[in-house]
């Protein structure tokens, strides 16, 4: 066995070549090539050429049936999640009420007990108090009770870690549900009616190769593109600066926009860093 050398700071008893061995500790990292990156285009949804594609707000790309279907069963959810939160906002409510009104009866007990001062209690209620004393005295507790009683008592041991049911206060801690279903890709409110349809002109036998631009008929990759929601054109944002912005009208079908129907799209990457995210990583746990 080598000797280890002791570095400073080092507390690592392995050396660097019995550390290479281990290849199923350490955070594992991996470059994404351009094969692994989606292409300008494709659906977010289902990771192919998007049919019948449509736009959200955000600038992504969606098959319009995946997005419609996507939706509706998020709609589903939020009317079910809307029915359970309502049970527990009403089943909480009358909790607080039964508290309130608890707390109220003992007040007027309390309140009765000091205004008649040292009163004699009842014979009954007397000879009820004195048997509860004698018989807290005298152990008559089953062993399921005792074991209830040192559950409470003894939590640091492992079986009797006290457990805590947070099922009917959840949806409660979380808030209310949202009104609208949330975009896949970008987290905000999305409705049917925010789709923008897209006329994606593609290279190609059958249309299937790469999106091009609308205006210049270049590829489209890894370069800024936009959308005019008015006509659907997507062209790159060179051809938007230079023919479209200075009139503000549309170089492909000659209709006038304004500059809150131009929605910059987002942009695919490769295996280059400066396209965007390559770098693929998953968290193991280290020796150290």
């Amino acid at each position: 066995m080598t000797r280890k050398s002791k570095q400073p700071g080092g507390h690592n008893p392995l050396t660097y070549a019995e550390r290479k061995k281990l290849t199923s500790y350490g955070t594992a990292t991996a470059r994404l090539s351009t094969d692994s990156q989606r292409k300008f285009g494709d659906c977010c949804l289902g990771l192919e050429p998007a049919r019948d594609p449509v736009a959200t707000p955000s600038g992504h790309i969606y098959s319009r049936e995946a997005i419609v279907s996507y939706l509706l069963q998020k709609n589903k959810e939020l009317k079910a999640l809307r029915a359970k939160y309502d049970a527990q906002l009403a089943l909480e409510q009358k909790r607080k009420a039964e508290e309130e009104e608890d707390t109220k009866e003992r007040a007027i007990v309390q309140f009765a007990k000091k205004d008649q001062g040292a009163a004699q209690q009842s014979e009954s209620a007397h000879s009820q108090s004195l048997a509860k004393k004698i018989g807290s005295k005298i152990s008559t507790e089953s062993t399921e009770e005792g074991k209830d009683t040192l559950k409470r008592t003894s939590y640091w041991l492992s079986e009797y870690q006290p457990e805590y049911d947070d099922s009917e206060t959840s949806l409660l801690r979380a808030g209310p549900p949202p009104d609208r279903p949330l975009s896949p890709m970008s987290g905000n409110p999305l409705r049917l009616k925010d789709l923008i349809p897209l006329d994606l002109a593609r290279e190609g036998e059958g249309r299937k190769g790469k999106v091009v631009c609308a205006v210049s008929g270049k590829a489209i990759t890894t370069q800024r593109a936009i959308v005019i929601k008015k006509t659907g054109k997507v062209m790159l944002y060179d051809m938007y600066e230079k023919l479209a912005k200075p009139s503000m009208t549309c170089p492909a079908t000659g209709k006038k926009f304004k500059q809150k129907d131009v929605i910059e799209l987002k942009k695919a990457a490769s295996g280059f860093a400066a396209s965007g995210q390559t770098i693929a990583k998953r968290y193991r746990p280290t020796l150290t």
